[in-house]
């Protein structure tokens, strides 16, 4: 079967070209996710709470004639396929940043239909954590839902975040309640502000964790 044909709005405009490439609902959400790095299919399902397995194979195709994502196998014993993103694909998290900062006064109080996972708090935490002066370093962060890590400073290549304990001694352990991380999400309440009301708790000794702690 060959491709379906590349959808484009026809119009000579940088905006509308890289709507041709991630316009399609769920293709940015499936870029979120794969800033933790390499994910399954069964992974990507499982995090993606409402999107069909078609449109999610049929996105992560269009991503990859995109140039967005590649798809490879694991060696054994995983003998897995995992999807990963490309520079350019990689190249969309200051796309993604931006636009859940200018999403952040539209979360509100949380929905009870609204799914949630822990790591989805990874990019406004890094945006809180770069207005808090956080450096350069790995932030290991527990919520009620889960534990991840997330990069502070700027991500040149690499992961940006990834579930569970940071690999190695991170530079700061944040811990915050739902309320408290949803506060912070929704540009409320800075992070320094939050360890310094005791509606946050950090520990450890790297630039990270002092600046958190910094009056």
């Amino acid at each position: 079967m060959s491709p379906r044909p590349r959808r484009s709005y026809d119009q000579y405009c940088s905006a509308a070209r890289a709507l041709d490439a991630v316009g399609d609902r769920w293709t940015l959400l499936i870029v979120r996710e794969l800033l933790a790095g390499p994910r399954r299919y069964t992974d990507l399902h499982a995090d993606l709470p409402g999107v069909s397995t078609d449109v999610l194979a049929s996105r992560l195709k269009d991503m990859e004639r995109e140039g967005l994502t590649t798809r490879r196998r694991l060696p054994p014993p995983a003998a897995a396929y995992v999807y990963e993103l490309t520079e350019r694909g990689a190249g969309l998290l200051p796309v993604l940043e931006a636009l859940g900062a200018w999403g952040a006064a539209e979360l509100g109080e949380r929905r009870p239909t609204d799914a949630v996972r822990a790591h989805w708090a990874a990019l406004p935490l890094r945006r809180a954590l770069r207005r808090a002066g956080a450096g350069e370093g790995t932030v290991e962060v527990r919520l009620e839902e889960g534990t991840f890590h997330v990069r502070a400073g700027d991500a040149e290549d690499g992961p940006v975040y990834g579930d569970g304990p940071a690999p190695g001694e991170p530079d700061a352990r944040l811990t915050l309640d739902a309320g408290t991380c949803a506060a912070v999400c929704r540009g409320e309440l800075g992070l320094r502000r939050a360890v310094r009301e005791g509606r946050a708790s950090v520990t450890g000794e790297g630039t990270a964790a002092k600046a958190l702690r910094e009056p």
